[in-house]
């Protein structure tokens, strides 16, 4: 038994409080920083929240989407992707292509990015960006409740078939986590925590 007040509220039902605390409790959670190419070959760039790692092999990312946007559209039509680290000096340009913009706008170009081609995808990486996954697709699922009712949204996942580092992210062939100091949401609308590597620690697993 605890002693702890705790804050008790059914989702469905409603939160109750200022701003949802669902995206902030489970956080702080990597960018999906994703670009895809359309049928047509315009290009998409745009920052996802809802991104994560889920298999070693094949090693497969994912990110769901909220609504059917343009990035999901693309990925349908061509079934590739990149994803991009997002770093604390690309911080505002991860932010810029967020904006709202109709698909034949180069989100790169808004951001002042390089987009550089993939060497096993027809999808450009983010020049500025120290790594880089060239994914094709697996799978994209509608998500649902538990009731069986779909959800307006949309998990992506990709097998990364290609990976691009900065060698100076590389010491002693042990890639430096910190090092790049990527950014990663923390709720509402517009938080954000800096990965340092004074703020790592370790601890071995029992096994």
């Amino acid at each position: 038994m605890t002693d702890k007040d705790l804050y008790f509220y059914e989702p469905a039902k409603g939160h109750g409080l200022k701003h949802d605390p669902f995206n902030a409790i489970i956080a702080p959670r990597p960018i999906g920083w994703i670009s895809s190419r359309d049928a047509r070959g315009h290009v998409n760039l745009a920052p996802y929240s809802f991104f994560n790692a889920f298999c070693y092999t094949p090693p497969i990312i994912g990110f769901s989407s909220t609504n059917w946007k343009d990035s999901v559209e693309n990925i349908q039509q061509t079934k590739e992707f990149v994803w991009n680290l997002a770093t604390m000096d690309l911080a505002k340009q991860m932010n810029a292509t967020a904006a709202h913009v109709s698909p034949e706008v180069d989100e790169f170009k808004i951001a002042g990015l390089t987009a550089v081609p993939g060497r096993l995808v027809n999808v450009p990486r983010v020049g500025e960006s120290p790594v880089a996954f060239e994914c094709k697709v697996s799978d994209i699922v509608r998500l649902k409740g538990a009731d069986g009712k779909e959800a307006d949204a949309w998990l992506t996942l990709g097998e990364v078939v290609a990976v691009h580092i900065d060698k100076a992210m590389i010491k002693d062939g042990v890639y430096q986590t910190a090092a790049a100091r990527p950014i990663v949401r923390a709720g509402r609308r517009g938080d954000y925590f800096e990965i340092r590597p004074e703020n790592m620690f370790e601890m071995i697993r029992p096994d």
